[in-house]
């Protein structure tokens, strides 16, 4: 397996970061240090390894904000964000008594003026390169990308947070454009109705960022419209994918399996506690995450055959530990779904979908949703079953509201459904109605009949914008699929695993265009909810900035 990841998105800014910060590095024959802030450690994470770093003659990463003691006979790069907060750390270093014999700067993203300035005043003549590498997003997946601001959600939906929401969306802006840089794409941008208008602010914000990119290009020369489009939509045009129980293996588990930070935890056969990070350098991850829970199980063994033949395989040990992993999380992810989760999907799928696995009407949704409430399930549980049968109706009575209220007995947290009105979704009775691509004739689980809204929207999209994405023809990889146009999506207030995985799957189909999906965060169905919970509470204190001694 190769050290640098291979995928997609990841590949494209590994080699940003190597044709600009690396290839500076190599003009000297010293050794260095490598300083990052919070933001480009995660950056650097998702792309490379140590491995790779060591063999471009960086020997040791530190982080800005620590306490460091002096190298002077080493030069050091700092990769940071363009942030008050990290300029004053870097005049830390130099202001006084200098840590290092020079300092090479590269901003992920543009610097203002006055930083810039103030670095130049206190430690300028150190500063031997300072340059800007438009890369301000974070790279997770081969075709998903997110600002790394959960945040967000708060401060464009919350009422007490109106004052936050132009500067967040000025923010995510900002990012969304060195996305499109980093892709050398000019994209058309377009929208999906909605009642709010924060998708319009944004789509503003990123065509005049976009405009004054390509204007400020470093040939002197004015980018024109490249065949890619751009689509905002907000959390709201589907509330329903992200609270649904899938049955998916990386949506199931970042559901059921408490994984942070992608890293799973698990008990091995002698009881010792074991990890395993959940990305896409462990190839059978790659190739599993997206099969519907029942196939799993029976495939691990074949793909562990298939990738064992291949001539680039794995370290064999490595690659045993990988299945171990897998076998345990299915199992885990079984044993959630045999205990709580399989009375509840049913019910689930027929409240979303609106009929039965027969195709039946469903005509009395309380009856459906009265066997949930009924059952001894957690209060999580059964307000997802409530909401769920909240957006069947397009919104409820007040009277029938309180009394579901009362039932989950969640008097006192009304605002888990009470706080999607800010995202614009009924609560209380509308008469809107939205039409759904037919997919009745398209093989499915019983238990997973409802499709993300978003691959409707992808779908079609694709279909109206290029006559040639009706043509199906071959591509024998994502590289060929590169050739043609790309669809770049971004979901205001988080995206779920399953649109992620909506992403994929119109990519595999389509062939002549690839789709990638961003947010400002990944969401899972808890989350989301004690997100939506937290709307109408005071805001927190704000972060400080202080030097942490070892």
């Amino acid at each position: 397996m190769a050290t640098v990841s291979e995928h997609g998105l990841k590949r494209v800014v590994w080699q940003r970061i190597k044709e600009t910060i690396i290839e500076d590095c190599k003009k000297s024959e010293i050794w260095k240090i490598l300083i990052l802030d919070h933001f480009t450690t995660k950056l650097l994470s998702s792309c490379c390894k140590m491995s790779d770093l060591m063999q471009e003659g960086i020997t040791i990463v530190e982080d800005l904000y620590k306490s460091r003691e002096p190298v002077l006979e080493m030069k050091a790069i700092y990769f940071m964000t363009p942030t008050e907060k990290c300029v004053d750390a870097f005049i830390g270093d130099f202001k006084l008594k200098p840590k290092y014999k020079a300092a090479y700067v590269y901003f992920t993203d543009y610097c203002l003026d006055d930083l810039f300035n103030k670095m130049k005043l206190h430690c300028g003549k150190y500063i031997r390169v300072c340059k800007e590498l438009n890369i301000s997003f974070l790279p997770l997946e081969s075709q998903v990308f997110t600002c790394d601001n959960p945040g967000a959600f708060r401060s464009i939906y919350s009422p007490r947070c109106s004052q936050d929401k132009e500067n967040t969306l000025e923010t995510l802006a900002a990012q969304i454009v060195t996305l499109c840089a980093t892709l050398d794409e000019n994209p058309g941008t377009k929208l999906e109705n909605t009642t709010l208008d924060n998708a319009k602010k944004l789509a503003v914000l990123v065509d005049c960022k976009l405009t004054e990119h390509y204007d400020m290009d470093d040939n002197g020369k004015k980018k024109g419209k490249t065949q890619a489009q751009l689509l905002i939509v907000e959390r709201g045009f589907d509330p329903v994918t992200p609270i649904l129980h899938e049955l998916t293996y990386q949506a199931m588990a970042y559901d059921l399996v408490p994984i942070k930070n992608d890293i799973y935890k698990y008990k091995s056969k002698d009881g010792s506690e074991k990890e395993a990070l959940l990305n896409e350098d462990d190839q059978l991850w790659a190739r599993l995450r997206h099969m519907h829970i029942a196939e799993v199980s029976e495939q691990i063994p074949k793909l562990v055959k298939e990738i064992s033949a291949n001539k680039k395989q794995p370290d064999g040990k490595l690659f045993t530990y990988t299945k171990t992993v897998h076998l345990n999380l299915t199992e885990d992810c079984m044993n959630h779904f045999q205990k709580n989760v399989e009375k509840l999907c049913k019910a689930e799928q027929d409240l979303a979908v609106g009929s039965d696995v027969e195709g039946v009407k469903v005509k009395d949704p309380m009856r459906t949703l009265l066997p949930v409430l009924l059952h001894p399930h957690g209060t999580y549980d059964k307000i997802r079953a409530v909401l769920l049968y909240i957006f069947s109706l397009n919104g409820t009575t007040e009277e029938n509201l309180n009394k579901l209220i009362q039932h989950v007995k969640i008097e006192e947290d009304r605002e888990f459904i009470l706080n999607w009105r800010e995202l614009g979704v009924p609560i209380i009775s509308s008469v809107s109605e939205s039409s759904r691509r037919d997919r009745t004739q398209e093989e499915t689980y019983s238990l997973s009949r409802w499709t993300p809204v978003i691959k409707d929207v992808m779908e079609v999209t694709i279909l109206l914008s290029s006559p040639s994405a009706r043509q199906k023809h071959k591509a024998s990889s994502q590289d060929e699929r590169r050739s043609g146009s790309r669809l770049i999506i971004f979901v205001i207030g988080g995206i779920s695993y399953s649109e992620m995985r909506s992403a994929y799957q119109v990519t595999q189909s389509v062939k002549s265009c690839e789709v990638i999906i961003g947010s400002s965060h990944i969401v899972t169905p808890m989350e989301l909810l004690d997100d939506i919970q937290a709307l109408n509470k005071p805001t927190t204190t704000k972060e400080t900035f202080t030097i942490v001694k070892e």
